[in-house]
Order: structure tokens, then sequence, then C-alpha cells
């Protein structure tokens, strides 16, 4: 029985949105595995928009719902539509969306907020024991939704895994091609783009996380 999965976008771009290769990494690989999947973002205006050609600031304003569509080819739901009781995991691809759209995290670090609509989502996985992935910079919020003593990774960045300590996460360092797993959390984080200097490297560990995800969303069938 195939298995269903929520995607969870930030907009389109890596500096102001979902990081595009993550995403897609992370779509494709569901679909290898015969997974159902809905992509949602919030239907808010982004931070700021980035031109990522030159990486300066434009001085226009873009939806993370309506930039979502284009990863998702149009098919993505406004995220307060998402119920836990729809779908069996949920994944959170990178991308400064994360920290900039989905929190106030590149802002804020330590002290930040988690976008209310997310943090009631990622809550009701938590309490309901589904899995969860976090992918490159948005395993920085897992304190958040956890609360403290959650295990996860980012990579080896030293100043955001202080922040994630700092907020009351447990931090182990990962290579890119690897995984790190909260057992009794149902976690399961990868740091991609936080370490990869090539998109082989990033899918290494996304590959990695999906196959774990829906591992684990298999623990209780009968």
């Amino acid at each position: 029985m195939s298995k269903k999965v929520a995607v969870i976008l930030s907009g389109c771009g890596v500096y102001d949105g979902a990081e595009i290769h993550e995403s897609v990494i992370t779509l494709l690989r569901l679909d290898q595995r015969g997974a159902q999947v809905q992509c949602f973002a919030p239907n808010i205006a982004q931070l700021h928009v980035i031109n990522h050609l030159t990486g300066e600031e434009m001085p226009e304003s873009r939806n993370v719902l309506v930039e979502s569509a284009r990863i998702a080819r149009g098919n993505v739901k406004d995220l307060r539509e998402a119920r836990v009781e729809d779908f069996d995991a949920l994944i959170v691809p990178g991308g400064f969306g994360s920290a900039k759209n989905l929190s106030s995290f590149a802002v804020e670090g330590a002290d930040c907020t988690v976008h209310p609509e997310l943090l009631a989502l990622t809550e009701a996985f938590a309490e309901a024991g589904k899995p969860v992935g976090l992918i490159c910079i948005s395993p920085a919020l897992a304190a958040k939704i956890y609360g403290p003593g959650v295990t996860c990774t980012i990579g080896t960045d030293v100043d955001t895994a202080a922040a994630v300590t700092k907020m009351g996460g447990t931090h182990e360092d990962c290579a890119v091609t690897d995984i790190v797993e909260d057992r009794a959390r149902r976690l399961v984080s990868t740091p991609a783009y936080m370490l990869a200097q090539n998109i082989s490297e990033a899918a290494s560990g996304i590959n990695k996380l999906v196959d774990r995800i829906l591992e684990l969303t298999h623990e209780n069938d009968a």
C-alpha cells in the first residue's frame, strides 16, 4: 500500500525560497518509491525577493504559494489545508525560504518563531508519532517543533549548530551522504546543500532520508 507524504515548500529558489534541487530530488525519490505526494506552501508574501544571478535584493514582492507552484508544476495547496490525518509522513526541503518564510531563523536565529500554520502541522505530526524529514537548514527548526532534547543535524556549520543547541536541540555533525535519526521522535535530518558541493552529493543524503522516512511509515503495518 503506497504511503501519502506531505512536502512543505517555501517558495522557489535557494536564496529566498525552497532549494530547487533539494525539492526536486525529494519529489523524485518519493515518486520512485511509489509514494503519493501532495505539496503545500503558506499563502504569504516572501520576506524578500533575491536576484539569483547577482545575489542582490529586488524591489518587488512575491507570494510563497504562487512561487512554490513553479516547483510543484501547479500541484500545490495552501498550507492551511494540510491535515495530519491525511498523511503518513512529512518532509520539509531546505533553502533560505525555510529560514525566511517558514520561520524567522534567518533574522532572529535562536530566538526565531516558526510560521504558525507550519508549527501546528508539524507539532501534530510529532504528537501522532508520524515520521518527519527535515533537510538542509530546516532541521534548525526542530527544537521549536519537538522541544528540548531533540536530535538533528545541519551538517557541520558551527554557528548554525550553536543556534540549534541554544534552542535546546542536540546537534550531531553529519556527512553530506548520511542522515541523523532521532528514533524516539521519528525525526530524520540530512545536511544536503549545507555541505553539498554538487547535486549528486545533495541527492545522496536526501535519497537516504526519503528511504528511511518511508521505512518508518511501514513499521506499524500489519
